[in-house]
């Protein structure tokens, strides 16, 4: 074959797959849109989901729903979508702690958030609050760190399991303002929230929407949000920087991501979507109620957040020795 016909041949070649991409975004999506959480029903982030997943099914001529694939700290459900076909109706609908902060808690992970995903929308964040047992007596970060202080090893704190978002940031902001609390680790924060009620834990550092009820019903006290700003729904609580305690700064965010290999034209079609999601009157409305508020990172800065997450919590685990192995 002469060299001028090779390149023709490159050329029609590349010509076609191009025009079949461009096909493919037009007809997408063909049939429903899978997302999978990597974590049991019931949870913060698959009732999250759920949301993205009904406004999308409102929105599209095809349906979109959530499929839980827990195990393995949340990587069997991530590398499950990694390793999926990359034709953008199987997607990955994770939290920050998972895609963020699994890399550095475990040991040989199957999977690199940077190289194997690529972020098509962040769509909600939620603040944590440090809540304590209603009897504990301190009124505010500061008597909360005083009575640690003189109890070393004495007090617990709660979270849903080992390398949890509420395991790693309540181990992150207790050793930085140096206390020595015992890590408890449960099986879900629904199990964790009856003992701290019952005063058998004595703090967790927990999503607003899931402690909400509880304390605005005085069965367990708010001390801290995390978030840069006070949360609306506890607006006489301080932020963590506020208080002049420790610094924190942090919210529980959520995203869908698609393996790294789908097509451009398709990964502009799901951003096209979910930018259609963050819009819904309704779905800004159920995120609200649940102590949440709309994430509006653009298209050309989303890649570029999410390294920014890794090496900023990184970084963190990394300096106070966070570990889920």
């Amino acid at each position: 074959m002469s060299l001028k016909l090779f390149e023709r041949c490159a050329c029609l070649a590349f010509s076609v797959g191009v025009f079949a991409a461009a096909a493919a975004a037009q007809d997408f999506p063909a049939r429903p849109l899978r997302m999978i959480v990597a974590s049991g029903a019931g949870g913060g982030t698959d009732l999250a989901g759920r949301n993205v997943a009904k406004t999308l099914s409102d929105q599209l001529r095809v349906p979109a729903f959530i499929e839980n694939r827990p195990g393995a700290g949340s990587a069997t459900g991530s590398e499950f979508v990694a390793k999926s076909n990359p034709d953008g109706h199987t997607l990955l609908f994770s939290s920050g702690s998972s895609i963020v902060m699994n890399g550095f808690l475990y040991k040989n992970l199957p999977y690199d958030s940077l190289r194997d995903f690529v972020a098509v929308g962040f769509v909600a964040a939620y603040p944590f609050v440090l809540i304590t047992r209603a009897d504990l007596p301190a009124a505010n970060l500061a008597e909360f760190s005083k009575y640690a202080k003189e109890r070393p090893g004495k007090l617990t704190y709660s979270s849903p399991g080992v390398g949890s978002v509420q395991h790693v940031w309540g181990t992150i902001l207790f050793r930085s303002m140096g206390l020595d609390l015992l890590h408890v680790p449960y099986k879900g924060a629904a199990s964790a929230h009856p003992d701290m009620i019952a005063g058998r834990i004595d703090a967790m550092f927990d999503n607003l929407s899931a402690s909400l009820k509880y304390i605005e019903a005085g069965r367990l006290k708010a001390l801290t949000v995390s978030s840069p700003k006070r949360a609306p729904q506890l607006q006489n609580v301080p932020t963590v920087n506020e208080t002049g305690v420790a610094k924190f700064d942090g919210e529980s965010w959520m995203g869908v991501f698609a393996p790294a290999a789908t097509p451009v034209p398709v990964i502009e079609s799901l951003r096209a979507l979910l930018l259609n999601v963050v819009r819904d009157a309704d779905y800004v409305a159920r995120v609200e109620r649940d102590s949440g508020r709309i994430m509006a990172i653009p298209a050309n800065q989303q890649q570029a957040f999410l390294r920014s997450e890794i090496e900023r919590w990184g970084r963190l685990i990394n300096q106070y020795g966070v570990s889920a192995d």
